[in-house]
């Protein structure tokens, strides 16, 4: 998932308007879960628009409640939230990214999972974490998300590369097998600008031990560890090995199906794209892990199932998130979108057991760090983007970025 493009002006005007609004608790009587009721959902991408579909289905075993499910862009998705939660207008259940669940369960506006219902064992470790926060569980995980190395193996045959990179400095190495060999334009897809570039950039830095905040809130984003994975990072630019600048919303599958880019991070629904658009390409790439520098990680992502503090309808509520996020809605909903289950369960049969793509999946899964759980994450990782941006462009050396980094989010860690 990507994060919204949130405007910290639009969260700090309406911070304190939230804050009294969602500390204000239920909100008038409860209805219960048998009753004849409307629920009102909003969920983001791709996600809102496949979930309408599922509804309709639930609707249908269930029919004395009725789903409402609005799609919104994930662009908007956190102006959005903050804005209806200071109005008080939040809808019953919200899907709600990992990089932003801290904020809206600080300021009160989400009701705390039951966790007799939901029980941590059945999910993954780095999904149920994205959804706790000081003490509390306030989000079901219901999908989650990593980053795994996609490849073109006929253009790494021609190029005479016949394994996946295995660690970072293999990942270079077969990069530039790539360009000199098999003729590709660029060796390797990394983000040097823009919103969430750190995204592209967690791969280097969890691997090479580093991380931007320590989970007992000390900031660490200029560590030795970071800055060599910086280092690392940006010579991909400085080598021509990576395009040293991309437009907003580029597209990196267009550029793998022809081939000037033969290796990228992507994520799950990449195989999706990649199937859909580019029928051509089937048999011609692969995924595999994380290159490993000290350790092979990567970034933990996804999305949990949250219920508004004031919502009326919570019982109702709580049934139709155990129906999305039980063994067999996990699985039916991997089938309709290609998202990962964050049940467990939901991994041990069918093509999610048999498939040799989803071992991949898993065993990166198994391993993915979780951002920790800091109420201004988005803000944090902002100026960890600034720093790549200049790094990338040599208007800074990778370490006076993230100096400048340092000292910015030393004032926003809590």
């Amino acid at each position: 998932m990507n994060r919204a493009a949130a405007t910290t002006a639009v969260a700090v005007t309406l911070a304190s308007a939230l804050t009294l609004t969602a500390c204000s608790g239920s909100g008038g009587s409860q209805v219960s879960a048998d009753s004849k009721q409307t629920l009102t959902v909003w969920a983001m991408g791709t996600e809102g628009e496949k979930l309408a579909d599922v509804a309709k289905v639930y609707e249908k075993a269930n029919p004395h409640i009725s789903v409402e499910v609005t799609p919104i862009g994930w662009d908007v998705a956190h102006q959005k939230l903050v804005a209806a939660a200071a109005a008080g207008k939040l809808p019953d259940v919200m899907q709600m990214g990992g990089s932003y669940m801290t904020e809206f369960a600080d300021m009160g506006a989400l009701e705390p999972v039951d966790t007799e219902t939901f029980q941590e064992k059945d999910y993954f470790p780095a999904g149920w974490e994205q959804g706790s926060y000081d003490g509390k569980t306030y989000g079901v995980p219901w999908y989650v998300d990593t980053r795994v190395l996609y490849y073109r193996t006929d253009l790494a045959e021609r190029a005479g590369i016949d394994k996946a990179p295995a660690t970072m400095a293999e990942l270079q190495q077969v990069a530039r097998q790539y360009q000199e060999k098999a003729g590709t334009k660029y060796g390797l897809s990394i983000q040097p600008n823009g919103l969430d570039s750190v995204q592209s950039f967690y791969q280097f830095l969890y691997s090479a031990g580093g991380e931007i905040v320590t989970k007992d809130g000390k900031a660490v984003a200029n560590s030795p560890a970071a800055v060599r994975a910086l280092e690392n990072y940006t010579s991909y630019f400085t080598k021509g090995i990576a395009a040293k600048s991309v437009r907003p919303g580029y597209d990196v599958t267009k550029d793998f199906n022809n081939g000037s880019v033969p290796m990228f991070f992507g994520g799950p629904w990449h195989m999706g794209l990649l199937d859909d658009n580019y029928p051509g390409l089937k048999g011609k790439w692969a995924i595999a892990n994380v290159p490993a520098d000290k350790t092979s990680a990567s970034m933990a992502g996804g999305s949990s199932l949250t219920v508004s503090s004031d919502s009326e309808h919570k019982a109702a509520a709580t049934e139709f998130i155990k129906y999305l996020t039980g063994t067999e809605g996990q699985a039916d909903w991997y089938r309709r979108t290609k998202d990962l289950p964050a049940n467990m369960n939901a991994w041990k049969s069918g093509e999610l057991a048999t498939d040799p793509a989803m071992k991949v999946w898993k065993t990166q899964m198994d391993s993915a760090r979780v951002s920790p759980s800091q109420p201004k994450w988005s803000e944090i990782t902002s100026k960890i983007d600034t720093a790549i941006e200049k790094a990338a462009q040599g208007k800074a050396t990778p370490k006076e970025a993230l100096d400048e980094a340092q000292k910015a989010i030393g004032g926003l860690v809590q």
